[in-house]
């Protein structure tokens, strides 16, 4: 009597990494498109932080805070870069830690006009190149983000590549 040997055979384990690779396929591109819309959604939560805390300190002092090297950024569409320098008016009275970063490890940029009444907050995206403003949603990645006087000019909105 012979003995059977028990285990797969070489074409059951091909069709079950057949199988594997065809959820891979298909999980992966979502799982990366999730990591990039939580890196957005992280970085407008942080504007909107920094936002609450610029406008908590216009309150009490008429005017929005300056931050390193931004006093006449606003007036020709240049924006500085947030630097531990930056906004040192503002912690830990306003906000406990000013966040410096993006979702992607860009630096955030902020401006204020002349005249102290109005300001901006960007971030350049995940190609952390300044792109066009557009006013209104984005689906790109790499389009900017940015906040200003108390609401987002051009923000991530619907499915995004």
């Amino acid at each position: 009597m012979k003995k059977r040997e028990s285990g797969f055979t070489l074409i059951e384990l091909l069709i079950v990494i057949a199988i594997i690779g065809i959820l891979a396929a298909i999980a992966i591109p979502n799982l990366l498109n999730a990591v990039q819309r939580g890196k957005q959604k992280r970085s407008m939560s942080d504007m909107r932080a920094m936002a609450t805390a610029v406008e908590a300190y216009a309150v009490d002092n008429n005017l929005y805070p300056t931050a390193a090297c931004t006093a006449s950024a606003f007036t020709n569409g240049t924006y500085a870069q947030i630097t531990t320098a930056s906004f040192t008016a503002l912690s830990p009275t306003y906000i406990g830690t000013v966040p410096f970063n993006d979702g992607w490890a860009n630096g955030f940029f902020y401006a204020v006009k002349l005249n102290g009444n109005d300001y901006a907050i960007r971030s350049e995206g995940r190609d952390k190149t300044a792109s066009a403003v557009v006013c209104g949603t984005t689906t790109d990645f790499n389009m900017d983000i940015i906040y200003s006087d108390g609401t987002f000019v051009q923000w991530p909105e619907g499915t995004q590549n």
